[in-house]
């Protein structure tokens, strides 16, 4: 069977605007990019088309889905891409009812089978990893679905169900790398996120699975709640094979927890530095792992920034959303970073349960006191999977549209705020952090450190300052 993977774009944006976001940020999707490459391992022959690399209208992609006569056409979505891939699902099949539609991703591994009865355009689901559950499928011709672990599919009488769960794949080093080949211009239609990194053309690789910790707001349906990790072997054949086949001159590991497994990490970097590849990276890491000796680690491989989830900087909110940390360790930490020489970004959410005017703006003057040189700041979305959607109705009102649910517009509203209250804080957030003196001098400097991104901001200026005049910063 031939199997054509669909990643659809599920943007947000301002009405009449250049989403300004994937001028600077389009990472490849490399979720599907490893299912795909173990279908190919298994002679399966696969094509993928990734709506922010290849941005295309609904009429457009429809299209060419026809124009390659695919028998499957699978779709990997967030909650907030999954209305949109439906869409095109519905298209796919008016057109075509014979072709096999399949959704992956986060949004179908939480809602599970119960999504079949709602969206007829789908056929099936796969719950978990997808790579040996995508295998399965295809092998049997999706017949006997009851047999294959990991799908929701409806049976014989037309009711939604789900076979038994899939295992864990409980070696990662035996998946081959991401079907990085099957993007078309990779890597120069992908960046990362502008000013995160000194040299271009960059990528973004994924080396473990899963997150022991329990914090409210994460989605783990995916998976799940144990830790599984690539070895240091197989993570610097990677970036080996990326720079040899690609030209890529850094990367950006997005694990949740790059640092988790002290041992892997110190023997990743000693065998970076020991091999002399001149490849740099970014990496985030959890506050509770850093002390000088991993940094030390970390500046001689070639780091040259570490991303940390702040995420708040009243107490309580930290006690009650995620694993609490001393507040008073987290800047001298952060200055332990910045002196071994990497830069530091922070990533902060507004928001959260629990939240008032008074603890967004402690949040705000401590993000200011700390010796950060960029922040990421979220507008708290509560996805399905996350432990804290439970109980979202005894902390404020959530507007439930699936659309809205990508961390750029406020769906919750904490008891005792309204919305445009936390658009204002969030907007005096930005502005107060980024209009300083000491920022302006940092990316002043980035003319060396950072080159390229320097060219791409003048290069997309217009469509920056156009987004400026439309905000109250």
């Amino acid at each position: 069977m031939n199997v054509l993977f669909i990643h659809p774009y599920g943007s947000n944006w301002m009405p009449g605007m250049q989403d300004i976001t994937t001028i600077f940020n389009v990472m490849p999707p490399l979720g599907i990019l490893s299912i795909a490459a173990w279908l190919e391992k298994h002679q399966v022959p696969v094509e993928i088309i990734d709506c922010y690399g290849t941005p295309m209208t609904q009429a457009d992609l429809v299209a060419e889905v026809l124009r390659r006569k695919p028998d499957v056409v699978a779709f990997s979505c967030t909650t907030s891409s999954f209305l949109e891939g439906n869409r095109i699902a519905e298209a796919i099949k008016a057109a075509d009812s014979g072709i096999i539609t399949v959704f992956g991703g986060a949004h179908a591994c939480t809602m599970g089978a119960p999504l079949l009865d709602r969206f007829p355009a789908i056929d099936c689901l796969v719950l978990g990893e997808g790579e040996q559950t995508m295998l399965e499928l295809v092998q049997a011709g999706f017949q006997n679905l009851a047999e294959i672990p990991g799908v929701a599919y409806r049976d014989t009488n037309g009711q939604a169900t789900q076979s038994a769960p899939r295992e864990l794949i409980a070696n990662l080093d035996d998946l081959p790398f991401p079907a990085y080949h099957l993007l078309p211009g990779f890597p120069q239609k992908y960046k990362l996120p502008l000013f995160s990194s000194p040299t271009s053309p960059n990528s973004s690789i994924i080396s473990s699975r899963g997150c022991p910790y329990q914090c409210s707001y994460c989605d783990r349906s995916v998976f799940s709640r144990g830790f599984r990790f690539n070895s240091p072997e197989y993570i610097l054949e990677h970036v080996a094979m990326l720079n040899r086949d690609y030209g890529i001159k850094h990367v950006f590991f997005y694990d949740d927890l790059f640092t988790f497994d002290r041992k892997r990490v110190a023997h990743f970097c000693e065998l970076k530095e020991k091999m002399g590849l001149k490849v740099t990276y970014n990496c985030i890491a959890r506050l509770e792992h850093v002390d000088q000796e991993l940094l030390d680690l970390l500046k001689g491989s070639g780091c040259w920034q570490v991303n940390f989830g702040i995420e708040s900087g009243d107490p309580e909110i930290l006690k009650q959303h995620r694993k609490f940390y001393g507040l008073d360790e987290v800047g001298r930490k952060l200055k332990m970073v910045k002196d071994a020489g990497m830069r530091v970004k922070g990533l902060f959410m507004v928001g959260l349960p629990g939240e008032d005017e008074a603890a967004i703006r402690r949040t705000i003057d401590y993000a200011l006191s700390l010796p950060l040189d960029e922040i990421n700041v979220t507008k708290f979305t509560p996805f399905p999977g996350a432990p804290v959607f439970k109980t979202l109705e005894q902390f404020g009102q959530f507007n439930e549209a699936w659309e809205l649910m990508n961390c750029m517009n406020f769906v919750f509203i904490p008891n005792g705020m309204t919305k445009p209250q936390l658009e204002n804080l969030y907007d005096e957030f930005i502005r107060r952090f980024y209009r300083r003196s000491r920022i302006h001098w940092g990316y002043t400097k980035m003319i060396w450190q950072s080159p390229h991104s320097v060219l791409d901001f003048l290069k997309n200026l217009p469509a920056i300052l156009k987004f400026e005049r439309k905000q109250k910063w």
